[in-house]
């Protein structure tokens, strides 16, 4: 039987919380990649599947991949499941379907493993045949995931075409090294997949990874709660672009190695790769302002749930014969009872017989319509005087069901009160009427926690020294409460991470301690060229994070970054609000992103990179249809100078007129470290690039901060 042009390759992924969200899972892609890119054109992902961590689940989809009679694929490769966890049954669950075990396949994962760290040892793959397909079980975390395939892919054709029926002493013919020569391996020790022990390995346990840090000798890179795995060296998707800050200031870049990415494109990334909304249950109340539903929202009862009067006056019983013809009541009629908006029994009424009734209140048993008080005569007082005995009624056109609110008139129970994405504002009304209708408890996307850390061995608290007294070098940390305010007038619970250092191993530590307090990490400095820059090779090389872009094309702003890490989540996160839980997927242990925007350390760089990549992935995670800043034309009240070579936002005042004109007038030297350009800023003009100046009266878009002032 000859070897197949293309080998036919499915990927599992075993994930309660991925079954749940096909959206959460990176390790397909990540699988994909290795087979495109290390797979020697060999290799077909035909097939992929998501399934819970379930033991029948796994076993009834391989089965159907395998044991189909009709053009089976050639490797069934699973990821999750493989540690210690209760939950973590994949390779017991693969076992039992296994016909003829493969320890050469796991041994050759294992070995790989150990080349960087005897936590290996706690990995649990298993790998076999089934009728004519081979199984392999990887880890969880994609970068485990990656690097176990990659370690013993070359030798995957040559299993699956022996496993598919054809002649081994064919296929063996030309001896060992012909084979190799095939698989474009070596038996020499370089053939054992190396790592840099710069970078750090992850083990899978339970479908999630462990972090060993192997940081030259960094006693802090183990931070159990981060998951990572690092990529071989000559991976390029995965290799870090950032500088090593061990090779010292004469290795280092001399151009940023990131490429220069367009607003739209840094936008599109952001968007791409900042996780989705978290649902959670809050009870309804004034606390409820702001968030966004995450799921349609029904009337528990209906409303009024009694016939009420519409006004103050009288309740009476009009004859039935009159229900479609007016009527005319007149007379004097004794009032029976009362009937307030307070609860009561009121006694039922009877034909002839009349109660007073104020508005809101029940009518009374017996009662069909209701007269104003302004229709009626007082008559007689009983003996004591402090009651009505008898009213006169003059009334035309009185009908069944006049001036009376009935049963759900308002709301039906069950009625649809609001929509999965409306958001719960303050003057709105949707507080009152979701009370109104009996409901308790909302599903809404919980509002994420941010983090704002300042970087930099010269940053100093604001409060630290008296005026003129600072040190040389010396500089106020602006940033941090500039950008604190600034999330928390758009809604957002905030962190405050603090000032830290310009050394490896704290801006480490100081990372993973935030990444288990807070949803959003935003840190200022360190972006750019120089020797103590060290956000990205922290991100990158340490935290075993991806940096999705590095520069933008825009003024001020450039050194931008934004990154997301892997996070184990273990136990109940801590950012749930008062009164809020969040609704799980009844899984104990989920992988969370966590996003990183590093932001420059120029106070006005800072402050429009926040509006404009920030606030929108926060919109996103918050469950936000609308996101960003508002977008408005305006009309530039002076000539403004532009940038020969980047897109600028300039800080400027946009007022209306008593003409309806939104006018634009810029607030002054736009310079990145001047912090007085923000003073009094309530947009940022969208400015081209280009060599002569816009003129006055020239239309262009502003992105609003604040409220449009008025001229008048």
């Amino acid at each position: 039987m000859a070897t197949p042009a293309l080998l036919r390759a499915a990927i599992l992924v075993v994930s309660t919380t991925a079954s749940q969200d096909p959206s959460t899972d990176a390790a397909i892609p990540a699988l994909q990649s290795v087979f495109e890119t290390d797979g020697d054109g060999k290799w077909d992902v035909t097939e992929t599947h998501i399934v819970s961590d379930d033991a029948k689940a796994m076993q009834q989809q391989i089965r159907k991949w395998a044991d189909t009679s009709n053009n089976p694929v050639n490797l069934v490769v699973t990821t999750g499941g493989t540690g210690f966890a209760i939950s973590d049954i994949t390779p017991e669950a693969v076992s039992e379907i296994i016909e003829k075990p493969a320890p050469g396949l796991v041994h050759g994962m294992l070995a790989a493993s150990l080349q960087v760290t005897p936590f290996a040892i706690m990995s649990r793959p298993v790998a076999g045949v089934r009728k004519g397909t081979v199984i392999v079980t990887l880890p969880g975390s994609p970068k485990g995931a990656k690097e176990n395939l990659q370690a013993i892919l070359k030798m995957l054709p040559h299993a699956c075409a022996l496993a598919a029926g054809m002649d081994s002493r064919s296929l063996h013919k030309g001896g060992v090294k012909k084979l190799e020569q095939e698989a474009g391996v070596s038996s020499s020790p370089a053939a054992v997949p190396s790592h840099a022990h710069n970078r750090g390995h992850t083990h899978n346990h339970g479908g999630h990874s462990h972090v060993h840090g192997h940081n030259h000798g960094s006693h802090a890179g183990h931070g159990h709660g981060l998951v990572r795995h690092a990529p071989p060296e000559d991976a390029p998707p995965a290799t870090p672009l950032s500088n090593d800050p061990s090779l010292g200031p004469t290795r280092r870049n001399r151009a940023s190695p990131y490429p220069m990415l367009s607003v739209d494109e840094a936008l599109g990334r952001i968007d791409e790769f900042t996780p989705g909304s978290v649902e959670a249950e809050r009870p309804v109340n004034e606390d409820l302002v702001g968030f966004v539903l995450a799921r349609d929202v029904y009337a528990a009862e209906d409303v009024p749930a009694f016939r009420a009067s519409i006004v103050d006056g009288y309740a009476v019983v009009v004859p039935k014969d009159s229900t479609t013809e007016s009527k005319t009541l007149s007379g004097i009629f004794p009032v029976t009872s009362v009937s307030h908006a307070a609860p009561d029994e009121a006694k039922v009424l009877r034909d002839g017989e009349i109660a007073r009734i104020t508005t809101g209140a029940p009518l009374p048993a017996g009662a069909n319509a209701v007269v104003m008080v302004e229709n009626t005569v007082l008559h007689a007082l009983t003996e004591d005087g402090a009651e009505e005995r008898e009213v006169e009624i003059r009334a035309a056109n009185v009908r069944d069901g006049d001036n009376v609110r009935e049963v759900g008139s308002d709301v039906r129970k069950g009625q649809l009160l609001l929509r999965k994405g409306d958001k719960i504002t303050a003057v709105g009304g949707e507080v009152g009427l979701l009370a109104s209708a009996g409901v308790q408890h909302v599903t809404i996307c919980r509002r994420p926690v941010v983090g704002v850390l300042s970087t930099g061995n010269e940053i100093v608290e604001h409060t630290t020294r008296p005026p003129s007294m600072l040190r040389l070098g010396e500089v106020r940390d602006t940033n941090r409460p500039t950008l604190l305010l600034a999330a928390q007038e758009w809604g957002f619970d905030t962190v405050d991470l603090g000032i830290v250092v310009d050394q490896p191993q704290t801006l480490e530590q100081r990372l993973r301690d935030a990444l288990r307090q807070v949803d959003v990490i935003v840190t200022t400095g360190g972006v750019s060229m120089g020797e103590l820059d060290l956000l990205k090779p922290t991100i990158e090389r340490a935290l075993g994070g991806t940096i999705h872009f590095g520069r933008v094309s825009m003024k001020p702003g450039k050194p931008t970054t934004f990154a997301t890490v892997l996070v184990k989540e273990t136990r109940r996160s801590s950012f749930v609000g008062e009164g809020e839980s969040v609704v799980s997927s009844g899984h104990s242990t989920r992988r969370l992103v966590r996003t990183i925007f590093s932001l420059p350390g120029n106070p006005a760089s800072a402050l429009v990179t926040f509006h404009l990549f920030v606030l929108p992935a926060l919109h996103k995670m918050s469950g936000e249809h609308t996101r960003g800043l508002p977008r408005v034309p305006v009309t530039l009240s002076h000539d403004f100078s532009l940038d020969k070579e980047r897109p600028e936002y300039h800080r400027a005042m946009v007022s209306v007129g008593a003409d309806g004109v939104l006018r634009a007038t810029s607030t002054g030297g736009q310079r990145s470290s001047k912090v007085g350009s923000m003073r009094g800023a309530n947009a940022l003009l969208c400015m081209p690039a280009g060599p002569e100046p816009l003129k006055a009266g020239v239309k262009v878009d502003a992105l609003l901060m604040s409220n449009i002032r008025s001229e008048l």
